[in-house]
């Protein structure tokens, strides 16, 4: 009889978790302008700077919602391309040697594909088929915040997701880059918010690696519904 009753009350307990991640993804989507909002955007045209290791870069970004993304970022006279393209990616980096196409693959493949549409995974995990947990409560720079795990379907790596408690909104995320054959936590800041179309959308972001300032991002015009060349993606 205890034994029943203590299943009863974890499946409960359960229940509650899974309701409460989703009333704050929910909130988080709203907030943003909406799942079904974002959904319907069918292109976008980002235009901005990064800036890494004290250089600043031009920087662009096309995506056809869900389908290809292309950026191209210039340095020192060199252009730095990264596209991903129904369910395949490519990219050329000169500055590392790859002065030609070269084929994307494994997690980096995974993170091309992410970035193929303007919708956060985190909002959209239900149809992807990610896995969401709520780990309570946790300060982020002297905001509380909602602290939600992610785990990918594709390569089962975790992300989690800091989420303003007052306007549910997202302040950080926490996930793992591979570099070297080394993994490590890269923690990515959100600030800036501008509507565009009623959407919201973050124009500023840097990323740490251990504290230390790797890279940032810099958007200064977001354009939706744009026209896109296909033939730009194509291999």
């Amino acid at each position: 009889m205890k034994q029943w009753l203590l299943a009863i009350l974890s499946c409960a307990f359960i229940s509650v978790q899974a309701q409460t991640v989703n009333e704050v993804i929910d909130k988080y989507s709203a907030a943003m302008g909406g799942l079904e909002a974002f959904n319907k955007v069918s292109t976008a045209k980002m235009t901005g700077t990064l800036t890494t290791s004290g250089l600043t870069m031009p920087m662009t970004t096309q995506v056809l919602q869900g389908k290809a993304m292309r950026t191209d970022v210039s340095a020192n006279g060199l252009t730095i391309t990264n596209v991903y393209n129904n369910g395949k990616g490519w990219k050329i980096n000169p500055l590392a040697g790859a002065l030609t196409k070269t084929e994307v693959t494994g997690t980096e493949l995974i993170g091309f594909k992410a970035q193929a549409s303007l919708v956060n995974q985190l909002m959209d995990y239900k149809n992807r088929g990610h896995q969401v947990e709520l780990l309570g409560q946790e300060e982020v720079e002297g905001v509380m915040t909602y602290k939600i795990k992610l785990v990918n379907r594709d390569d089962k790596k975790p992300t989690f997701y800091f989420i303003n408690t007052s306007d549910y909104l997202l302040i950080k995320s926490i996930s793992t880059k591979e570099t070297q054959g080394q993994e490590y936590d890269v923690e990515t800041f959100y600030s800036d918010m501008k509507t565009i179309n009623g959407l919201q959308f973050c124009m500023s972001l840097i990323q740490k690696i251990k504290g230390q300032l790797y890279l940032s991002i810099k958007w200064d015009k977001i354009e939706l519904g744009v026209p896109v060349d296909e033939k730009i993606f194509e291999k």
